[in-house]
């Protein structure tokens, strides 16, 4: 089972050579909309500021 889990290849069980079971890696339980994400989405440059300078913003006048 621990190979299974860090190779992720499953494993074919056999009963005197007949395939009787095959143990497949679990799927990773993910939780939330950002951890949906992960492996599909880059994070590129500063997240946190604005793209636009706040000088530029007609909110403000």
């Amino acid at each position: 089972m621990e190979d299974v889990r860090k190779t992720r290849e499953p494993v074919l069980i056999t009963k005197r050579g007949k395939p009787l079971a095959q143990l497949v890696p679990a799927e990773k339980k993910v939780t939330g909309f950002v951890g949906r994400l992960e492996g599909v989405v880059r994070v590129v440059g500063d997240v946190e500021s604005p793209i636009v300078p706040p000088e530029a913003w007609e909110a403000q006048r």
